[in-house]
């Protein structure tokens, strides 16, 4: 392990875990990751364990968490808290079912629109065009 920290620098740890320089160091502002000591003269070395952590983080902000929710998630992160963990998953899977459901009838409305456009008849009115300008009366349940 020892030898592993000593051979990334924080550009390579970015390379690493796929990210950038500057997401580092938010991350470590944000409390997501800590800055290892700066050697006397010399510069911070990371290891395997800063990988895996910013996978972890990058693998949750894939499944929609915020950084704030990572943040639970990794104090959680201990194999003693996972009706916690769950009940913060059952939260987001919530929140995705009701964008989910926003999507859809968003979906259903563009759908509508669109043919309406491509059956309408030479006339000078799109409409979608005037659908928007009836606000969101115009617009359905979106």
């Amino acid at each position: 392990m020892r030898e592993q920290r000593e051979t990334l620098t924080i550009g390579g740890l970015a390379r690493a875990a796929g990210v950038h320089v500057e997401t580092i160091r938010y991350y470590q502002r944000r409390g997501l990751l800590t800055a290892p000591e700066r050697p006397a003269g010399g510069i911070r070395r990371y290891g395997r364990e800063e990988v895996e952590r910013l996978g972890f983080v990058k693998s949750a902000q894939r499944l929609g968490f915020s950084l704030d929710e990572v943040a639970e998630l990794l104090r959680l992160d201990d194999g003693l808290h996972c009706d916690e963990a769950s009940a913060l998953a059952e939260r987001k899977l919530g929140e995705v079912r009701e964008k989910i459901a926003d999507l859809r009838r968003i979906e259903a409305v563009l759908a509508e629109r669109v043919r309406a456009c491509r059956a309408r008849e030479d006339g000078p009115d799109c409409p979608l065009i005037a659908s928007l300008h009836d606000g969101p009366e115009g617009l359905g349940e979106a």
